[in-house]
């Protein structure tokens, strides 16, 4: 557009230049040459008009080829920035079902590990409940002979009494180490605690009645009806015991 004005102007400027010598040249008129002496500078003031229009124009016309060069460009682009974005976010969501799944699988772990070592602990906890029964029932043969007999001399008329105790002492020792051996062992809340008597504690032991003692304090146990069972430190069965309450 720019060489267009040029080249357009410069025709102009030739045929007003040629108009000027071509009347010089023929005999004319004094009023005729000064007439056209007067025309001629009226066209070369229109040589700076043309100039910034011409300027303006061009710069237009690369602002306006630049923006649809970067509109092109933009457009060129978006279609790799879409798929960049996609892909990204795609990585995020594998990243998020990765770390979830990975977290899955450990608690997965640990709890088979859990189980596996609840089952190979509690495995006996039916088999020992059935056996508590048949260990009570030693205790109570070797509680059912008195004291005084226990301890008396031998003689022929206690000896099998005495042998006979022994045996059952015997056996039920075997039985505990036994059990021991497997994770069961018994306690006796009539055992005291330096030189004083268990407190009653919920968790291993249950109390069947209350009675006033003088000589023990509230919420001590006072009586053992029969002794608690732990398997691998949890209860199998709780001892049954007498609880003081004085007020």
């Amino acid at each position: 557009m720019f060489q267009r004005t040029l080249f357009r102007q410069a025709q102009a400027v030739r045929s007003a230049l040629a108009a000027s010598t071509s009347t010089a040249a023929a005999p004319l008129p004094l009023r005729q040459t000064s007439r056209l002496q007067t025309r001629l500078p009226t066209a070369v003031p229109l040589l700076p008009l043309y100039s910034t229009e011409t300027k303006e124009a061009t710069q237009d016309a690369t602002k306006d080829a630049s923006k649809e060069g970067e509109s092109a460009e933009s457009e060129a682009e978006d279609p790799v920035q879409k798929e960049l974005e996609a892909k990204n976010k795609e990585i995020i969501e594998l990243k998020d079902k990765y770390l979830r799944s990975v977290a899955e699988f450990r608690n997965l772990q640990e709890r088979t590990k859990r189980e596996m070592n609840d089952a190979r602990n509690f495995a006996i906890q039916r088999f020992a409940k059935d056996l508590l029964e048949s260990i009570d029932n030693l205790d109570r043969a070797l509680l059912a002979v008195p004291k005084e007999q226990l301890e008396a001399a031998p003689t022929e008329e206690n000896k099998a009494l005495l042998d006979l105790v022994a045996g059952l002492k015997m056996t039920e020792n075997i039985l505990m180490q036994t059990l021991q051996k497997h994770g069961l062992e018994r306690f006796d809340p009539s055992e005291k605690v330096d030189g004083q008597a268990q407190k009653f504690d919920p968790n291993f032991h249950e109390a069947t009645f209350q009675a006033p003692s003088p000589d023990l304090e509230d919420g001590d146990v006072m009586y053992v009806q029969s002794k608690g069972f732990r398997l691998n430190g949890r209860v199998v069965r709780a001892a049954k015991v007498g609880v003081v309450k004085n007020t």
